[in-house]
Formats: structure tokens, C-alpha cells, sequence
């Protein structure tokens, strides 16, 4: 399973996770828990993280930077952060299962679902990879760039975001090809 974290995000860069997860029917009561992230709190994901990786085949984390997403966008910066993630596996996968995402420039066969992370656990506890270890490199940032929020906010945007924007103007985090980033640039 393959998910990311950030994509609509004002900053930093997106993460992806990918998660091989055994063929053994034991591994839904294990990860009983586990379901998209977007509806799990901080709180669960950080607590079923270190028991995904437990049980978990393999897993990867992979991320793709600000300057990449700048200059490629943000579509194919995920699909190099989930390449990345796969990259970071034990073993080559032999089939991908993917949330909406499809990645043309990998020869293995692979499934796009709608709404995968809720409908397959492998695809959830990538969620809950890539969003932990996105949140914990945003926590991080706030020391570099103090005022913006980021551990708060993540660098989605929300109305304080925008209010460290007006006053501080961008930081080398943020994301200058994403139009609320560029507009706000534009007055300042």
C-alpha cells in the first residue's frame, strides 16, 4: 500500500509511505485501529505507527522537497516521494495498492483506488506513516522558522498560516508555485 501527506499543504515538502504488510488474517486484528489518518487524531497515529512498523513485511518513507514541488508540481513531486518510498523497502513489491495516485513511471502492476485508504489497511498504514513522519519533519521546522506556526498548523492553510504570511512573508519552506503562497507574496 502507498499513501502521502501534505499535498495540499502551503509548506514544506509532501511525504509518501509505503507499507507491505503479511498475508495473514491475524494482521486486521493487530491493526484493528488503523484507517485513514485524515480520521485518526495525532494522538492514534503516533501510538499505531511503531505497531505498523512492527508488523509490517516492509515499509519505506519518502518525501519530495519544496524546490521539487516548485519545479515539477505537485503530482509528480508525490509520485517521486512514493518512488522514494519504495525505494526505501527490503524487497522489490510485486503489486501496489494506491489512493487515487497512479504511478506511470513503475513497471509494477498496481491498483488506483478512490478513497483506497479507506478501504484497504495496507493503503491506511501508509497513511499513518507518511502523516506521522510529515507532522514530526513540520514540528522540526518551527525552530528554523519560528512565527509561521508549522507545528501547529503543519503548513496547511489555515487562517493563522495566512496571517504569519501577511506579516512575515514566505519562508524557504513554503511553497511559491501554490497560488495562496504566490498571491500573498505579490503584496507584500
Amino acid at each position: 500500500g502507498l499513501d502521502e501527506a501534505g499535498r495540499g499543504a502551503w509548506a514544506g515538502p509532501v511525504f509518501a509511505a509505503a507499507v507491505a504488510l503479511p498475508q495473514d488474517e491475524r494482521v486486521c486484528q493487530l491493526l484493528y485501529g488503523v484507517r485513514d489518518s485524515k480520521r485518526m487524531t495525532a494522538l492514534q497515529r503516533e501510538r499505531w505507527q511503531g505497531c505498523i512498523r512492527s508488523v509490517a513485511v516492509a515499509w519505506g518513507v519518502g518525501s519530495a522537497s519544496v524546490a521539487e514541488i516548485d519545479h515539477h508540481g505537485i503530482l509528480p513531486a508525490t509520485c517521486l516521494a512514493m518512488q522514494r518510498a519504495l525505494d526505501e523497502l527490503t524487497f522489490p513489491p510485486t503489486y501496489l495498492l494506491l489512493d487515487y495516485i497512479s504511478l506511470h513511471d513503475c513497471a509494477c502492476p498496481q491498483l488506483s483506488m478512490p478513497k483506497g485508504d479507506c478501504q484497504s489497511l495496507s493503503i491506511a498504514a501508509a497513511s499513518v506513516l507518511a502523516k506521522t513522519a510529515r507532522d514530526a519533519h513540520m514540528a522540526a521546522l518551527e525552530g528554523q522558522f519560528p512565527g509561521y506556526g508549522l507545528a501547529r498548523h503543519k503548513g496547511y492553510g489555515t487562517t493563522r498560516h495566512r496571517a504569519a504570511l501577511e506579516t512575515l512573508g514566505p519562508c524557504a519552506e513554503h511553497r511559491r508555485s501554490f497560488r495562496p503562497v504566490r498571491e500573498l507574496t505579490l503584496l507584500i
